[in-house]
């Protein structure tokens, strides 16, 4: 009997623990959703207005380090780990604003030095891009929806990615990126498209099922790369995605 009941009591505790979770998770994304709408706009972040305010991107960061992700679907986590690099991105340019006015390249250590708690492990942003998302998902949609606080970065989305509307929010932010005239950019004098240093570093992830970079990319655009254009790559630009 008594064992009986302790079987009970350890169901009842398990039980609470994912309706807790899955609750908080679901707070997460509404006020990570509530800080992107008022933040962010047409891809460009105020980071003036969040250091007056620096205590609600600090809020954020805090609350993200005690999510519990225990019991969390493949679609709630790929959801929390894409916004929680965005905010951590926002936090860190914040926080060292008077160090960070013209680039994140500013602050050595930005992305493979500073360690950062998430979901209650530490690590640092390339670990948190690679480990925790490009790794587990294969998706080459990830590096159309991570902020890097530079130009040269895919536009931030003004809004957070949800688990139920993320296939949809990959999708939309994949083909904007790709079929943006200033991102990706043709020549058709010198036939020649010049692609962002995203698809150099990362060509594996864009060739993985056998496809060149260019066919990955024509799947999204809206008038193809014709095949008989050359590929070269347009210096990235480290400069803040300031608004």
């Amino acid at each position: 009997m008594k064992f009986s009941f302790l079987i009970m009591t350890f169901i009842v505790l398990a039980e609470t623990a994912t309706v807790t979770s899955a609750t908080s998770l679901e707070d997460y994304f509404n006020k990570a959703n509530t800080f992107l709408k008022t933040n962010v706009k047409d891809g460009k972040v105020d980071y003036k207005d969040i250091v007056r305010h620096f205590s609600e991107i600090e809020n954020l960061y805090n609350y993200q380090s005690t999510i519990n992700l225990n019991g969390a679907s493949d679609q709630e986590q790929k959801a929390f780990y894409i916004n929680a690099y965005n905010l951590i991105v926002i936090y860190q340019i914040a926080k060292y604003y008077e160090f960070n006015k013209k680039s994140p390249m500013d602050q050595s250590g930005f992305f493979d030095k500073m360690k950062h708690t998430v979901a209650g492990s530490l690590m640092t942003l390339n670990q948190l891009e690679i480990k925790k998302l490009l790794l587990v998902y294969k998706d080459p949609r990830i590096h159309f929806v991570l902020a890097c606080a530079a130009k040269s970065c895919p536009p931030l989305a003004s809004y957070a990615f949800h688990p139920e509307k993320l296939e949809q929010q990959l999708e939309t932010r994949t083909k904007m990126a790709l079929n943006d005239t200033d991102w990706l950019r043709l020549n058709t004098d010198q036939k020649k498209v010049f692609l962002s240093k995203i698809f150099d570093w990362y060509r594996k992830d864009f060739t993985q099922n056998g496809n060149t970079v260019v066919q990955y990319i024509n799947q999204y655009r809206d008038s193809p790369i014709p095949p008989d254009f050359t590929v070269d790559f347009y210096k990235y630009d480290w400069s803040l995605n300031e608004g």
